[in-house]
């Protein structure tokens, strides 16, 4: 559905979405590969899983810094030197010749990411009404799924050449993100000082309901998306269905179309419905899903299963971005850091635990994890007010 021209979205949320689409195709690019180029250190599995969860450790151990950081310095900034430490330890890694050096220049890249991630939420909250906020998400967000499509294709092409190639990718692809967010935003600081709305202090923050609405979805999200679902399918792609590794990236592929072509009307949804509906609807879905995954007897029932679970999840994360900002209001990056800590921290434990419940007990326990943190969520959500930002659209 097209946006009329006074519906439109700013600029900055345009180049806020090209950014993502950079950072996330080269990221891509480097996670289907990293296990591996580790592996040629010859270290076991344990050391794998410690450069991979490195990168998001350090994200949250960034956390109680970044929003002072942004505050001082200001987005902008803070956006390209977050970027900008990315695409160096990138590089950085590809030059690697020891197992220590590669964890150490992960865990720098986590810091550099948590930096970029919270700031880019604040230039989109400060550049975009209340009643867009929707949208604007749904947009970014959308720029990282394109991305994160596109990424594994490519990697898988660069991985024939070297596997130290795809490093230096990601390290170009973020230059060239850095370079467009420092050249093309137009929000900065202060442009618009004396007609900014007074900063909401923490503590409001923090008692806001919306706020521990939006801080709870995304560690559910973090738990059930990045954790249980992208740790156990593979896995019970494998040992449950008999099929070929291979099919896992096809599945998780076409879900993600899925849920970008679910994106637009989501955001609509989300601003003009609002965002209590979307949260308690799409938490209910995606925690059915969860439910019914260890049960199927086929791949294209998995797949339908992906697909839905897809279709569901864009609701979840532009909603709860948008009850932060109704929250919080802009100008105030604290509360998005420790908003973004919520993803960090269930996407650490929740492979964790799955692994565990799978290794005691079951497949249906361990997705049944998930489910429990989606339906809590769902049930705090129903406290948030029933009319938030939310505005009728013609």
């Amino acid at each position: 559905m097209e946006l009329t021209p006074r519906e439109r979205l700013p600029r900055d949320v345009l180049v806020l979405g090209a950014v993502a689409f950079f950072v996330m195709l080269g990221f891509g690019v480097v996670i289907p590969v990293l296990p591996v180029f580790v592996r040629q250190f010859g270290v076991g599995y344990l050391e794998v899983g410690a450069v991979v969860s490195a990168f998001a450790l350090m994200r949250l151990a960034m956390t109680p810094f970044t929003g002072w950081l942004i505050d001082r310095v200001g987005e902008r900034t803070m956006l390209s030197v977050g970027i900008g430490l990315v695409a160096v330890s990138s590089a950085l890694v590809g030059l690697a010749q020891s197992y220590v050096e590669v964890l150490l220049l992960r865990g720098a890249g986590g810091i550099g990411s948590a930096l970029f991630s919270v700031s880019a939420m604040s230039l989109l909250f400060a550049a975009t009404a209340p009643s867009m906020r929707g949208r604007a998400m749904s947009f970014y967000h959308g720029g990282f799924l394109i991305g994160g499509m596109a990424g594994p294709a490519v990697g898988g092409l660069l991985a024939v050449i070297s596997l130290r190639a795809p490093f230096f990718f990601y390290a170009a692809t973020l230059t060239i993100a850095g370079l467009i967010g420092l050249l093309m935003l137009r929000t900065s600081r202060g442009a618009d000082a004396g007609d900014a709305p007074a900063r909401v202090p923490l503590p409001t923050v923090l008692r806001d309901v919306r706020f521990r609405a939006a801080c709870l979805a995304n560690f559910a999200q973090g738990w059930g998306s990045m954790g249980v679902r992208s740790a156990l399918i593979p896995v019970l792609v494998v040992e449950l269905l008999h099929e070929s590794p291979a099919w896992t990236g096809v599945a998780f592929a076409i879900a993600a179309v899925a849920q970008t072509l679910a994106l637009a009307p989501a955001g609509r949804f989300i601003d003009t419905v609002g965002r209590r509906p979307a949260l308690v609807v799409a938490f209910t879905v995606t925690g059915g899903v969860m439910l019914a995954i260890p049960f199927v007897s086929s791949l294209p029932l998995l797949i339908g299963l992906l697909c839905v679970y897809g279709a569901a999840a864009a609701f979840l994360g532009p909603a709860s971005a948008a009850s932060v900002g109704d929250a919080a209001g802009p100008r105030n990056a604290r509360p998005l850091a420790i908003y973004s800590a919520f993803s960090d921290a269930g996407t650490i434990l929740g492979p964790l635990a799955a692994g565990a419940l799978l290794d005691a007990f079951s497949y249906p326990a361990a997705f049944a994890s998930a489910t429990l943190f989606m339906v809590l969520a769902a049930a705090y959500a129903l406290r948030m007010p029933r009319r938030d930002h939310a505005a009728s659209l013609p």
